[in-house]
């Protein structure tokens, strides 16, 4: 029997090099990707924030956060899609609470 929806979040950092308008479409090109594949619960937009430590030269990142329920094999796919687009930084995908 197929495994029945599980709760994520993912954390994606978007590259501020690009301006508002391009960010903006992404986070909503990411929200329409898990809304095809699964249930979006939330998106929390936290805005610029400093990074760390440097990211490809860049010190501050735009950070979203997502909260979905999808089938487990949804997050894999996610995460190829996020490492293959143009101007994010960084992302982490995990099992929720």
């Amino acid at each position: 029997m197929a495994k029945l929806n599980e709760k994520y979040e993912a954390m994606v950092v978007f590259s501020v090099k690009n301006d508002e308008e391009q960010i903006k479409a992404l986070v909503e090109k990411f929200s329409d990707l898990i809304k095809a594949n699964g249930t979006l619960t939330n998106v929390d937009e936290w805005g610029k924030r400093k990074l760390a430590y440097e990211i490809n030269y860049e010190s501050e990142g735009y950070y979203v956060l997502y909260n979905f329920e999808a089938k487990p094999e949804f997050p894999a796919e996610f995460e190829r899609i996020v490492n293959i687009t143009d101007g994010i930084l960084r992302s982490a995908v995990m099992l929720a609470k």
